[in-house]
């Protein structure tokens, strides 16, 4: 067996910088009141010896982890096959990187995983937690808050916890539904359908409370509820939702459906029933995933909504209240403002971004645009 190679330790960074350990120890675990000559030796003593500190020992110091769990209510099946959540997930580690943290990444495949997840989360391995694609009888919320863990939520919450409403980041995406439908109707078409998401999630209900918005303006104030067909995010509920439409109303001339992925499903299927898209059938998703709205065929018209600084904007909140709780800083930059994604030259129709970034108490709400393609 080969012989274990030696580390350097905290002592032979002071001896090498003829300084205390005491003072090595404030310095790489990143405390205040050394001079900057000392921290300079320090540092260049750290470089010379190949020091990596012990994160054991330096959690001990720093009441830190740098590790942050990321808890998405799904199985597996689908959080590796829908590009949402891969979105979401790099805006995550970008942020989380650079601040130095890890991610440990945490499923759910059912109710025996939530009792695991929530036992790890209050063994004290993370300094706090981002969860997403909540359902509305989940319990991990409740198990989450029990645990005793700092959380940041993606998606607006459909529940007030214990301690008042939860920090969350999430998409207008009732104001992106209502620009949808809007852009359809000033298209001329009259019977337009809406294709759900998955209505135990709050975004699905939002967009759906969206489009009965706009069909409440038409001449019989509510729109037909034969137009609506409940679907699940997915391309086969597309598929399914789609065909029933049209077994129930052939006469339907337009599509807002509740995500990219499900406007890919209709697609098919209006394809195969020789349907011509948009001139007897116009089509609008939500989310504009590249490639996949350039490429579908045709190209996706789509309501952009920035999920990857979701991502961020969840992560960077987290960060920010516990560099708070330890009196060090990170800046929560564009969460409020919108700063560092610009709107799309395409960025097209009525409203554009129907609204600006905001904040609306703990939560921060996103504003989405209308990117006009060949399918409407």
């Amino acid at each position: 067996m080969p012989e274990a190679v030696s580390r350097p330790t905290l002592e032979a960074v002071a001896t090498r910088a003829g300084v205390s350990r005491a003072t090595v120890s404030r310095v790489v675990n990143g405390g205040y009141g050394v001079r900057e000559s000392l921290a300079e030796r320090v540092r260049r003593a750290v470089a010379e010896l190949g020091y990596v500190p012990n994160q054991a020992a330096r959690s001990l110091v720093t009441k830190r982890h740098d590790a942050v769990a990321v808890v998405i209510a799904e199985p597996e099946a689908r959080v590796f096959t829908d590009p949402f959540f891969a979105l979401q997930l790099r805006g995550i580690s970008k942020e989380l990187t650079a601040h130095d943290n890890q991610l440990v990444l945490l499923l759910t495949e059912g109710r025996d995983d939530h009792t695991r997840v929530a036992r790890y989360l209050a063994g004290g391995h993370v300094d706090g937690a981002l969860v997403f694609s909540l359902h509305l009888d989940d319990p991990l919320p409740g198990l989450i808050h029990d645990a005793g863990v700092p959380t940041v939520f993606g998606g607006r919450p459909g529940w007030r916890d214990r301690t008042g409403t939860p920090v969350y980041v999430d998409t207008d995406n009732r104001g992106g539904a209502r620009t949808a439908v809007r852009h359809l109707a000033g298209l001329g078409r009259t019977r337009i359908a809406h294709i759900t998401g998955a209505l135990d999630q709050t975004s699905a209900v939002d967009r759906l409370d969206g489009y009965r918005d706009v069909m409440a303006e038409t001449a019989d104030g509510g729109g037909d509820p034969s137009l609506v067909v409940e679907s699940d995010f997915t391309p086969a509920g597309g598929e399914r939702a789609m065909r029933e439409l049209l077994d129930r109303r052939p006469d339907v001339d337009a599509v807002f459906a509740a995500n990219d992925l499900t406007a890919l499903g209709a697609l098919r299927v209006l394809r195969e029933r020789g349907l011509r898209v948009p001139e007897d059938v116009a089509v609008v998703g939500f989310d504009d995933m590249l490639p996949l709205a350039e490429q579908s065929d045709p190209p996706l018209t789509t309501v952009r909504q920035d999920i990857e600084r979701m991502g961020r904007l969840m992560a960077r909140l987290l960060l920010r209240g516990a560099s708070a709780s330890q009196g060090t800083s990170v800046p929560l930059g564009d969460a409020a403002t919108g700063g560092d994604s610009a709107a799309p030259d395409d960025a097209a129709g009525p409203g554009g971004a129907e609204a600006a970034a905001r904040t609306p108490g703990p939560g921060v709400i996103l504003p989405t645009t209308l990117i006009r393609r060949a399918s409407a």
